[in-house]
């Protein structure tokens, strides 16, 4: 896994001298489904990415990032109210994404989502296909489904945020 990080590592730098670079941050709020919208209430991620121009229409690069979800507390009859752990991820992973129009961008990012919460939590593959609308230069409102496929499971949210380009 590292040698496969540096050599992603190795061709972003690379090629940035050929190709137009591009750095974004971005922040969401996120809605958990499924088994996570069981455990969890919601939760809120922040991410970075650097993607590289290919061509006019078409952006690769990696991201990273830190997804938190909080711990929702379940009512077991003849135990009480029992308070579930928050859920945390940091997604590592290759970015793709393709200018549709001026104003739409459609996007995936696939790589491992790194399980830090709770105990137990190994992680698992993370995949996150995305809608962005560009409302002004540097602003991009994005709609995503993020998903951590972990043993005998899934952990999926719809999120709903911002993308500053810097």
């Amino acid at each position: 896994m590292k040698k496969l990080l540096l050599l992603g590592a190795f061709l972003i730098v690379s090629t940035s001298s050929i190709f137009a670079q591009e750095f974004n941050i971005g922040a969401s709020a996120a809605l958990p489904l499924g088994d996570a919208g069981d455990l969890t209430t919601f939760g809120l991620n922040i991410e970075a990415n650097y993607l590289a121009e290919v061509s006019e229409q078409f952006d690769v690069g990696a991201t990273v990032g830190y997804h938190h979800y909080f711990g929702d507390s379940m009512d077991i009859p003849g135990l009480g109210s029992i308070d579930i752990d928050d859920f945390s991820f940091i997604p590592v992973a290759a970015s793709a994404r393709f200018n549709a129009s001026e104003a739409f961008t459609i996007g995936a990012d696939l790589g491992y989502g790194i399980g830090v919460s709770p105990d137990g939590n190994d992680g698992g593959f993370y995949y996150a296909p995305k809608v962005q609308y560009g409302i002004s230069e540097a602003i991009d409102i994005v709609l995503a489904y993020k998903g951590v496929s972990l043993d005998g499971g899934s952990f999926d949210s719809i999120t709903l945020g911002v993308e500053f380009g810097l």
